[in-house]
């Protein structure tokens, strides 16, 4: 008997997901368990597993066509089985295409309707740079009067560039299209706007009043006259991907709906550091621990005894989470996502940090699955490794907190009426007032600061 493949919620706010591409051909066998096709939601891009064994067949959604959730988009034939296939329907989306393409390709195609059939790859398939080049292909002419540029153009009147390349051109003030590229087909990347030389008013100003047309006098300065100051280049656009606007979309929401306030709290991190440093040594050669990792300890440890701030606000009350399930926050080009570490209390420190790395290395080549991203109760947001000394972050619905941390950093402070120096680090406190008062998060972060900074209770 056939089994539908449906899209799939992998979060309760989830209404729709986008395919990228379908791992499997139609008529091709798949076995349970094995990756069938990658979607995008809100939270990230994941390889979503086939039901059920059997034959791809009676495929109704392609790469870039948004679903909604639990809509079916395919079907698991039984071995033998036969079904009429239903007959495609008329879409605007990208079609069926010979040739594949990566998933930042399909995306970017859907997102500006483009057929993928039309697409020239420059490689074994398409990429983002063959999307740009058809992209820039099709705008017309409108600077015929600029002179030709050093090296050709990708298109006419413009010259292909990556969005940073363009945003840096605008902020130096330099043309994009007079700009020799490094990049595929001639594309202007950020390195190349980079090492061109700034624009210099002075400099431009002295050279026109140097200037002199051959075999002919200088103008008076009653006749000359200023060049005509041309038009401002045009803003330039970024394209954005869904996990950037549902994530846009959610915060904003978490932002206006949820009554936040913030606590502070700076501790001395001289035992946080010797505790890394004794760690690291006792870990395995190839495992690195982080400062995460030992925060990820600590707050498990401590949201067993303030079980409030692991707690969660919904339709009107407050859920108790019964797991301590850490969720971090990771960022990758197309926004942020929060894979977890579920059940973080019980972990050794050893566990955490493999489990972390897993965690981080799988995000940034969009391979997180939706277990990864699902249950979390409490998240970390860590901005010290960027040198940040202090932030304040927006709590990530429906938990009840989250806790951002800024680097070690060494300050003057009073030791014993005394003047020292010593390794502070400033913990920040997020947290939704429907679900816990000033009181309980005092009291949270206040275990939460005595453990940091005296932790060889928690070495494991």
């Amino acid at each position: 008997m056939s089994k539908d493949v449906v899209m799939p919620a992998l979060g309760m706010a989830q209404e729709t997901g986008t395919l990228i591409r379908w791992l499997k051909e139609p008529g091709q066998t798949v076995a349970k368990g094995e990756p069938l096709m990658e979607i995008e939601t809100d939270k990230a891009t994941v390889e979503i597993e086939s039901p059920a064994a059997g034959v791809l067949a009676n495929v109704t959604a392609q790469p870039g066509d948004v679903v909604e959730v639990g809509k079916i988009i395919a079907l698991l034939l039984a071995p033998g089985e036969t079904l009429t296939p239903i007959p495609p329907r008329a879409a605007s989306h990208t079609p069926t295409h010979p040739i594949p393409a990566s998933p930042v390709a399909a995306r970017m195609a859907a997102e500006h309707n483009l057929d993928l059939a039309q697409i020239k790859p420059s490689g074994g398939k398409i990429q983002k740079e063959d999307v740009l080049a058809y992209l820039a292909a099709q705008q017309p002419a409108t600077a015929s009067s600029i002179p030709a540029p050093a090296q050709p153009l990708a298109a006419a009147g413009r010259g292909l560039a990556s969005p940073k390349a363009r945003r840096l051109a605008q902020e130096r003030g330099l043309d994009i299209r007079m700009l020799a590229g490094s990049g595929p087909l001639g594309a202007v990347l950020a390195d190349d706007v980079l090492e061109a030389p700034a624009w210099d008013a002075s400099a431009a100003q002295a050279a026109v009043n140097e200037w002199q047309p051959p075999d002919q006098p200088a103008p008076s300065p009653a006749e000359w006259q200023p060049p005509e100051v041309t038009a401002a280049a045009e803003p330039a656009t970024l394209a954005v991907g869904r996990t950037w606007r549902v994530m846009v979309e959610r915060l904003s929401r978490a932002w206006t709906t949820i009554p936040h306030f913030y606590l502070l709290r700076d501790i001395n991190a001289s035992g946080l550091s010797h505790w890394r440093a004794e760690a690291q040594g006792r870990a395995a050669a190839t495992l690195r621990v982080t400062y995460t990792d030992l925060l990820v300890k600590v707050v498990a440890s401590a949201l067993r005894q303030h079980p409030r701030l692991n707690a969660a606000w919904q339709n009107d009350n407050i859920v108790l989470n019964p797991r301590v399930n850490i969720g971090l926050a990771v960022a990758i080009d197309d926004g942020l996502v929060v894979p977890v570490i579920h059940d973080a209390d019980t972990l050794g420190l050893s566990a955490i940090a493999a489990r972390r790395a897993e965690l981080v290395a799988r995000a940034q080549a969009r391979k997180l699955s939706p277990a990864d991203l699902a249950g979390g109760t409490f998240t970390i947001s860590n901005l010290g490794m960027y040198g940040v000394d202090a932030f304040i972050a927006i709590v990530n619905p429906p938990q009840a907190a989250i806790l951002s941390a800024g680097r070690i950093s060494e300050r003057v402070v009073a030791v014993n009426g005394q003047p020292a120096v010593a390794p502070m680090m400033t913990l920040g406190l997020s947290c939704d007032h429907r679900a816990v008062d000033g009181a309980r998060a005092a009291q949270f972060l206040q275990t939460l600061a005595e453990r940091l900074e005296a932790p060889l209770s928690l070495l494991d």
